[in-house]
């Protein structure tokens, strides 16, 4: 079934307004979503912070994509990016690139989230949070309430503390999650289902990885990339990528993948990705088929697998081809699922075949075509087979795939350490505190690719437990 210009063009953040029932067409569901604003207050301290600027520009380009009314930006514009993005050189530019706007003072009535040391007035907003960070751990309070150590540097804690500021404030316009906004939400990488108020100290990062098999480059493998781009890779060119995907980037992509925007439609993902990672200064190389199990690992081929894709077949297949290791990933659908996610590594006790292998074919969504967005396309003559394409396109949340690709790459840099890790990490943004994190058993010794970290970066040597929260 080809699918159709309205299917490939329908925001998936949006799509969540059909599938409910809020709206009675398109045009409204845009129009509610174009009321969603966001604002970032950043203090000067995020000049000086790869991790604060990690989280701001994840912030920002996870809230541009569902906060359809803009994302507005305070802050110290004119400091130099402590982080790698593209050909930026000033952290305005960086914030510029991601379309945020860059204003003088925050608007009044919109929610607001700070980010570093920044005056307590927030022009009557509705709500104002605090991201902060410390080590590996990455958390979001009411302003005021908690602020971490921030001291040692770790950017996916980063990503992670950004992206959950943006979700926290998500879920409280949407008026879908009482206590959204009102609580103090977070989770340590190095430990996650642990408490992180108590967390033991990280030990030091010296290595990162440096040889990795990305299978699947949307959503999630897009989130990941943009998560491993941050790190502080002494020797970028000694990272070897291979990219597999076989389909092309459609203007839906843009509602939910960190490395799109409209000028990439039309593009090959597996291109497109090997464009934006070449600028970063990795090397790739491109397969644009599909995965199963006809792929056979070669020995000079990365054994580490990172796989992305929403397709049980070629997840079942994904310890049949030759790789080492695999960390899978995957998020929930619908609207009110979407804030779920999934991080699985294998081996594991259950194998990806026995997990996958015998699932059923996913249901028809045929039961989405009596809400009024529905009905109203169906009487402006879309057919029946355009009708079930837009229906099955899953709601989808950028900054769910930017906290799930954080847990990604703690993984990652866990392996490249030889440290321990989890077979699985099963949570959603609705209740972080309910999330279930289930530790590997030990495996014999392996080196998958590892190149050393930047010594000049402030990477995590955290404190004390008892010094995190102040």
């Amino acid at each position: 079934m080809r699918p159709t210009r309205l299917a490939d063009g329908l925001n998936r953040m949006v799509k969540m307004a059909l599938d409910t029932g809020e709206a009675g067409s398109i045009e409204e569901a845009h129009d509610l979503f174009a009321a969603y604003r966001l604002h970032l207050s950043l203090g000067p301290d995020v000049s000086e912070s790869a991790t604060l600027q990690a989280a701001a520009l994840t912030a920002v380009n996870t809230g541009r994509r569902c906060f359809l009314g803009g994302v507005s930006v305070t802050g110290p514009m004119e400091a130099p990016l402590a982080v790698p993005w593209r050909d930026r050189r000033t952290f305005g530019d960086a914030i510029l690139d991601l379309q945020g706007h860059v204003v003088s003072e925050a608007p009044p009535d919109v929610p607001v989230l700070v980010i570093g040391d920044v005056n307590t007035r927030t022009n009557h907003a509705p709500l104002a949070l605090r991201a902060t960070f410390d080590g590996w751990t990455g958390v979001v309070a009411p302003l005021g309430v908690t602020r971490l150590d921030e001291r040692s540097e770790f950017t996916p804690a980063g990503v992670l503390a950004g992206a959950l500021g943006v979700s926290e404030i998500f879920q409280f316009v949407r008026g879908t999650n009482a206590a959204a906004g009102r609580r103090e939400t977070g989770l340590s990488l190095w430990r996650p289902g642990e408490d992180f108020r108590t967390m033991e100290t990280e030990p030091p990062i010296h290595q990162l990885p440096a040889r990795l098999w990305l299978i699947g480059l949307g959503h999630l493998g897009q989130a990941v990339l943009w998560t491993l781009g941050f790190l502080p890779y002494a020797s970028p060119g000694s990272v070897g990528l291979v990219l597999q995907d076989f389909d092309e980037l459609v203007k839906a992509n843009d509602s939910t993948s960190l490395l799109t925007t409209v000028k990439h439609v039309g593009w090959r993902k597996a291109r497109a990705m090997a464009s934006w990672c070449e600028q970063r200064g990795f090397r790739t190389v491109v397969i644009e088929r599909r995965f199963d199990a006809n792929f056979t690992v070669a020995p000079d081929e990365p054994g580490v697998a990172v796989c992305g894709v929403d397709n049980p077949n070629a997840r079942a297949v994904l310890e049949d081809v030759g790789f080492t290791r695999v960390v899978e990933a995957g998020l929930g659908a619908g609207p009110s699922e979407y804030l779920a996610f999934q991080v699985h590594s294998f081996p594991a006790q259950k194998s990806a075949r026995a997990r996958w292998g015998s699932l059923p074919s996913a249901d028809s969504p045929t039961t989405l075509l009596d809400q009024p967005a529905y009905r109203t396309l169906r009487r402006d003559g879309l057919d029946e087979c355009g009708l079930l394409q837009v229906a099955g396109r899953t709601v989808g949340a950028p900054f769910v795939g930017a906290v799930t690709s954080a847990l990604v790459a703690a993984e990652l840099v866990r392996m490249a350490h030889g440290f321990h890790r989890y077979e699985l990490v099963d949570g959603t943004l609705r209740s972080l505190e309910a999330l279930t994190a289930i530790r590997a058993s030990a495996l014999p010794p392996y080196n998958p690719g590892t190149v050393s970290a930047d010594s000049s970066a402030r990477v995590a040597t955290a404190s004390p437990a008892s010094s995190r929260t102040r």
